[in-house]
């Protein structure tokens, strides 16, 4: 079993920046993948970007070139800068982590974190 704790979520102007934290514990001997799903108000959970033990980094199409995934191995943690952030990026970003490549099905979720971004 896998513990994600989210931070770094908070209220932005269009245009600023925002990095989130998420630290793993328990069985992490296990991750593969780490990454970053999203959910805004009535909307679906949808992906937002993942990186592999490789370093290998997949984003959606609405977020290339605004922000950057990262991890460290020794802290457990994954990273997401975001940059020129968007009002229609507000949403609680939610942590995810597998053992496989893929991040459609994750083994474990954080609690989430909120983003809002102001126009």
């Amino acid at each position: 079993q896998v513990q994600l704790v989210e931070s770094g979520g908070g209220l932005v102007h269009t245009g600023g920046s925002l990095r989130l934290s998420c630290a793993a514990s328990g069985s992490v001997f296990s991750i593969n993948v780490m990454g970053w799903h999203r959910q805004a108000p009535g909307k679906q959970r949808e992906f937002v970007a993942k990186i592999t033990s490789d370093d290998k980094t997949n984003y959606a199409d609405s977020v290339k070139g605004r922000f950057t995934i990262s991890r460290d191995n020794a802290k457990n943690t994954v990273y997401l800068q975001m940059q020129s952030l968007k009002p229609e990026d507000t949403a609680v970003y939610y942590c995810a982590v597998g053992r496989g490549y893929g991040l459609a099905f994750p083994d474990s979720w954080g609690q989430g974190t909120q983003v809002t971004v102001s126009s």
